[in-house]
């Protein structure tokens, strides 16, 4: 073995190497667990470990200081100095930093910064896989095949600074995707969970809620595009917000390019944008959603700056009681906005105070309303209105007076998130979900589902 091979003798030795004004060394010390399913079977199963070092370089020159980044996989203690090395070089060929401010200090160290990486593995699953295989028994009993994926990761980040900032932080994320479908195949549902460590999903419960919806399924009602009430339930609004939230930075908004900017300029900061008592918020101590309490950057962008690695980050609201509370800010679009410091946080919740669940929200619709399962393919038409257009998928039902009535056709559609906040006429229970479209991305998500009288169905999709 190496003689430097822990992670924090790797961030502490890369930082001994260094030569430039300031240095940021990021170890992320990766391991992943998963199992794969089809046709109520289990087909693969696999563990992996790795590491991925980030080493970013700062140089005070006569005209402003600049950056160097660099990032290897699998590095070794021999592989640390051309890395140091590299990042010095690129840092010194750059120019200026728009974003360049004084790196983060004065933050007290992690107590475990020295202790070894967490790992997951195939234990991970050791009361889920029999739960699982018993969901197996009862939807091969029951005429339908399940398939689907579990995957759980666990990633130890150690941060280390030229300014003394010794910093760790573990994140699990786990996520599981069934899907049920009807041995003809010309049936199918979804559904799926977020969980930091799988005690906490129901295999059996995600089973029954897919056997419902393929019964409802067996009566097919083809109907048009148009505006329907619609209940939306909590992955598909978690979609439609994590992309508001990607689009909330301050520096766009002022700079007159977003939904949030102010015609003839300014921001809508102070606006309501609901009249719901809507407040979206992140915590990085939510429970059942925790992530990284300080920022962790491998990259400069519009929402992120390696400068503001290791600044600490607080609860914040986006929206507050319907209002437009903050935008997205680094240090240094901040400076440039006039804005408070609001870094971007890791998980996202929607709270609006309602009590009913999904099911008591379809019982207490009257007339005809459509219960969407979720969307997926959402790309963006629009990004002064924010409107996205994309489609349903895996179950799109019709509601009549309280009850499931059949499956519909599957619809397009054009909508922006900001204007369906303003329509929304009732939000249910907030809970945990698992966002379908974005979970490659952002899986810690909490929301409610939403009633909107008047979705737009654009048109008619083909989708499944």
């Amino acid at each position: 073995m190496s003689r430097v091979s822990k992670p924090y003798e790797i961030v502490e030795r890369a930082l001994e190497l260094s030569t430039t004004d300031g240095l940021v060394v990021i170890a992320d010390e990766h391991s992943s667990a998963n199992l794969r399913w089809a046709g109520n079977a289990l087909t693969t199963n696999g563990v992996t470990r790795g590491r991925t070092l980030t080493v970013i370089a700062t140089v005070d020159g006569a005209k402003g200081t600049a950056s160097g980044v660099v990032s290897r996989s699998a590095v070794t203690a021999d592989d640390l100095e051309p890395l140091v090395r590299a990042a010095e070089a690129a840092a010194r060929s750059a120019g200026p930093a728009e974003d360049a401010q004084p790196l983060v200090g004065n933050v007290p160290s992690s107590p475990d910064f020295t202790h070894a990486p967490a790992e997951t593995g195939s234990e991970v699953f050791t009361d889920f896989a029999p739960a699982l295989g018993d969901a197996f028994a009862r939807a091969r009993s029951g005429g339908r095949e399940l398939y689907g994926f579990a995957n759980h990761e666990l990633t130890s980040t150690y941060l280390g600074t030229s300014t003394g900032l010794r910093l760790r932080h573990d994140q699990p994320t786990g996520t599981l995707e069934l899907n049920a479908k009807s041995p003809d195949r010309t049936r199918s549902a979804w559904a799926g969970r977020s969980t930091r460590d799988f005690k906490d999903v129901e295999p059996a419960a995600m089973d029954a809620e897919l056997a419902q919806r393929l019964r409802w399924a067996e009566r097919r009602i083809e109907l048009p595009a148009g505006r329907y009430e619609t209940l939306l339930p909590p992955t598909a609004v978690a979609d439609l917000l994590i992309y508001q939230l990607w689009s909330s930075t301050a520096r766009d908004a002022v700079e007159g390019r977003t939904v949030f900017s102010q015609p003839g300029g300014g921001t809508r900061l102070g606006e309501t944008l609901a009249p719901l008592p809507l407040t979206l918020r992140s915590d990085p101590h939510a429970p059942g959603l925790e992530s990284a309490p300080f920022v962790i950057a491998h990259s400069s962008g519009d929402s992120a700056s390696v400068f503001d690695n290791g600044l600490p980050l607080a609860p914040t609201d986006w929206v507050r009681d319907g209002k437009l509370e903050r935008l997205t800010t680094t240090r240094h679009t901040a400076a440039l906005t006039g804005l408070p410091v609001a870094p971007a946080i890791d998980n996202l919740v929607l709270d609006g105070g309602g009590e009913r669940s999904l099911e008591e929200m379809v019982a207490a619709t009257t007339g005809r309303a459509l219960l969407l399962t979720c969307l997926w393919y959402i790309r963006e038409v629009d990004p002064a209105t924010l409107l996205l257009t994309g489609l349903t998928r895996d179950g799109v039902y019709l509601v009549e007076d309280g009850e499931v009535v059949g499956e519909v056709n599957n619809f397009r559609f054009n909508e922006s998130p900001v204007d369906l906040l303003s329509r929304a006429s009732e939000a249910g229970r907030t809970e945990k979900t698992l966002p379908r479209e974005w979970g490659d991305w952002f899986t810690r998500a909490a929301m409610p589902a939403l009633r909107i009288p008047d979705f737009n169905m654009s048109s008619v999709s083909q989708g499944v």
